[in-house]
């Protein structure tokens, strides 16, 4: 069991190397964060830290309501959810620094709970996910006295991410447990999705190939669903351009933040054995021309209409620097028409800057109309 003294000093040890975290607990866990500022040098260790302390908040954090609020899967959906908030504050290209630190637990408070008194903690880092799942003897601590059990495993959870060999800080009773388990991240998927590539291209196969040169036309969309517009238009364009065609579902929406695990492979399933897809990290265009030099993107007269839009880039200069970084990379789009309050609009009535008209080309309407969006599919159904 660590004392005060075991435990300040495995904390300046976290606080002397580079690793950066957010820290997302719900139940308990406050100690271990107060112990980490505690100690000169907070600042270097921790980015952010949440008491997710109403039931609301956990749900918004992991964007459904757990079938248990506290169990190993509700914290690995935490860690994952602190780790993409830790990439979004430090950038990818320290990814590999970065830990998202989940905690949730129940323990002794002021009446008597029903179940185990218990604690579920994960840690995720580019390499994988380690969780740790203890079982506390109901009614041997007081809430204090767990609250220290539980911050003692977060404090060790921590350092061992960090890479630090120490001994767990636990004194267990008879009749207690705690659970180690480690998943190393081995599938370009797992790894897209903490950020540790860019892009992964899944085949009809399921084969699934991360980072790899694209070259030919892309179609990007959310695919929620993947409709017979979609194919379409992928059929004609391909056609049309002379050119393959791929399908490109961003994980991050600039918007909406990013997609859970759950929801890509839900997305992935309707292309397996017909279609190549790619995932990729990139919701914005300029990002995507450089990730896909050479490319030519198929969009609709409405994504269109926002590429060559001041408004959406916050001024004009905005705008057509980012234009540049597309045509810097070779990038060209494709622009099918799109029916719009009755009237159905095409890229011709678009005012493109004279400078960058050669980077838009019309797919003429008798080539390709479709006049039902996703949106009204997923209402009819």
């Amino acid at each position: 069991m660590f004392d005060d003294g075991d435990i300040h000093h495995t904390i300046e040890q976290i606080h002397s190397l580079p690793h950066k975290l957010v820290l997302e607990f719900a139940g308990a866990g406050s100690l271990a964060l107060w112990s980490l500022h505690r100690v000169a040098g907070s600042s270097h260790t921790v980015l952010e830290a949440t008491d997710r302390y109403s039931s609301a908040s956990l749900i918004d954090l992991v964007r459904n309501r757990p079938a248990q609020f506290v169990s190993t899967e509700t914290a690995m959906a935490m860690a994952r959810q602190a780790y993409e908030r830790a990439v979004h504050l430090e950038g990818v290209q320290r990814a590999s620094l970065l830990l998202g630190v989940g905690c949730t637990a129940t323990i002794a408070t002021n009446y008597m709970k029903q179940g185990e008194h218990r604690c579920a903690i994960a840690v995720q880092s580019t390499e994988g996910m380690t969780t740790y799942d203890l079982q506390m003897k109901k009614g041997l601590r007081d809430r204090a006295g767990e609250e220290t059990l539980v911050s003692r495993l977060l404090v060790y959870a921590i350092a061992h991410a960090c890479g630090l060999t120490i001994s767990r800080p636990l004194d267990l009773a008879p009749g207690e447990s705690l659970r180690e388990n480690h998943t190393t991240f081995t599938d370009p998927l797992n790894r897209l999705m903490i950020g540790a590539v860019q892009t992964v291209t899944v085949y009809p196969d399921e084969h699934q190939v991360a980072d790899e040169p694209i070259r030919g036309a892309i179609l990007s969309g959310s695919f929620n669903p993947l409709h017979e517009g979609h194919l379409h238009l992928a059929s004609i364009a391909a056609a049309w351009l002379h050119l393959p065609v791929f399908f490109e579902l961003p994980i991050i929406n600039a918007d909406k933040g990013s997609l859970s695990l759950e929801e890509v492979t839900r997305r992935l399933e309707q292309f397996a054995q017909n279609h190549t897809i790619i995932l990729s990290r990139v919701p914005l265009f300029r990002d995507k021309a450089t990730l896909f030099p050479g490319c030519v993107f198929i969009i609709g007269y409405d994504t269109a209409e926002r590429l060559v839009s001041p408004y959406y880039y916050g001024g004009r200069k905005r705008m057509h620097t980012a234009l540049d970084t597309i045509r810097s990379a070779g990038c060209r789009f494709l622009v099918a028409g799109r029916l719009e309050d009755g009237t159905f609009r095409v890229l011709s009535e678009l005012p493109i800057p004279p400078t960058c008209r050669d980077m838009f080309l019309e797919l003429p309407e008798d080539q390709f109309r479709l006049d039902l969006s996703s949106t009204q599919l997923r209402e009819a159904s």
